[in-house]
């Protein structure tokens, strides 16, 4: 979680692609339509959960700014391990 939250404040689009599970991964059309790209500010892990040996549950807090604004990204994300590498599969949002 730590090394695609560096890679999303340093603009590593190589990384991030790599990272994301290819079943859930954006299409390119969906990537041209990002739109403007938020500054990333901070991020607090809030709890993790190792499910079994391939699954794991991440949840976080990211702080960005975006055209002035400071706002948070709450996400509980899941991952999965395929051949010894961790990949990004889907996220949730909780409410507030």
């Amino acid at each position: 979680m730590r090394s695609r939250y560096s890679a999303f404040a340093l603009d590593l689009h190589d990384y991030i692609e790599r990272s994301w599970h290819k079943s859930t991964r954006p299409t390119a059309a969906e990537k041209a339509a990002g739109g403007t790209k938020p500054q990333w500010i901070g991020l607090k892990i809030k709890r993790y959960k190792i499910v079994d040996n391939d699954r794991a549950i991440v949840e976080f807090t990211a702080r960005y700014q975006l055209n002035g604004r400071v706002s948070v990204l709450h996400e509980i994300s899941r991952f999965v391990r395929e051949e010894g590498n961790w990949f990004y599969l889907d996220g949730k949002f909780p409410r507030r």
